[in-house]
């Protein structure tokens, strides 16, 4: 949906109801954190928990379907209070965006073909294998500067980076742990997947221009009372009640776990 009247100083246009403005930019392709329901409706975790800081602060939230690539550009420009869209905090990105406090952590694994023999995030990194990574994600990243051996395919969302995988024109696909674990559960015959941690834990925050400390200080406080008063279980409960089942029974770290060691 096309939005307008945001602005850097954290949705000081009112809404119809009275209330300030917060446009919220989110790529509603990563179920179930960013994603659309039946009638095409922003839905999601991330939904649920960007509308839960509106309400706790007086803003009319405002979601606008925005592709990965211009999440940043979106704030930079003016069309966009936040970014919310499970993005990893980097060096790089800092540069260019304010990042708030992590609100869940994750890790990258591998999404392999089942006859490619990947064991291991070394045996992708041969001349004779082929890599695909969602274009600017942390997996590019990865990619980009540790796997230079091998050749690295570039695909615009993670759908199509499974389907290389699947129909094994890629030998493997590499995402956070959930992605990899419920494509190959979708996929048992033609897929494997890897876990050993190559890479440090990731932090996922959300993003506001350069300079908006009042907007940004705001998510944060939310942030931590979240943490704080259940509301991360709440919403595992109800949107990712199995996948939590699993990691705990893989001894994986879990989203919203900042306590617990990292994972195998």
């Amino acid at each position: 949906m096309a939005l307008s009247g945001c602005n850097s100083g954290g949705g000081e246009t009112a809404g119809p109801d009275g209330k300030k403005k917060l446009v919220v930019a989110m790529e509603l392709a990563y179920p179930p954190f960013e994603t659309k329901d039946d009638a095409g409706n922003p839905s999601g975790l991330s939904v649920d928990f960007i509308k839960g800081f509106g309400e706790a602060y007086g803003y009319d939230v405002q979601i606008d379907n925005t592709s990965f690539d211009g999440l940043i550009p979106a704030l930079q420009t003016n069309k966009a209070d936040v970014v919310l869209s499970s993005m990893t905090i980097t060096p790089e990105r800092q540069e260019s965006v304010d990042f708030t406090d992590p609100y869940a952590v994750a890790q990258l694994a591998i999404l392999a073909n089942k006859n490619s023999g990947i064991n291991s995030i070394d045996d992708l990194n041969q001349p004779n294998k082929t890599v695909a990574v969602k274009t600017g994600s942390t997996g590019d990243v990865y990619a980009t500067k540790h796997l230079t051996q091998a050749n690295i395919v570039r695909l615009a969302d993670e759908s199509a980076c499974v389907t290389e995988v699947v129909q094994g024109k890629a030998d493997g696909f590499l995402y956070d742990q959930l992605t990899i674990y419920r494509n190959n559960q979708a996929n048992p015959d033609t897929t494997s997947a890897v876990f050993i941690p190559f890479q440090d834990p990731e932090m996922w925050g959300m993003a506001v221009k350069k300079g908006n400390t009042e907007l940004k200080d705001q998510l944060n406080e939310y942030i931590a009372q979240c943490k704080e008063d259940g509301e991360f279980d709440r919403l595992t409960e109800k949107y990712l009640h199995d996948e939590k089942a699993a990691f705990d029974s893989l001894g994986f770290r879990w989203f919203f776990d900042f306590e617990g060691e990292q994972g195998q």
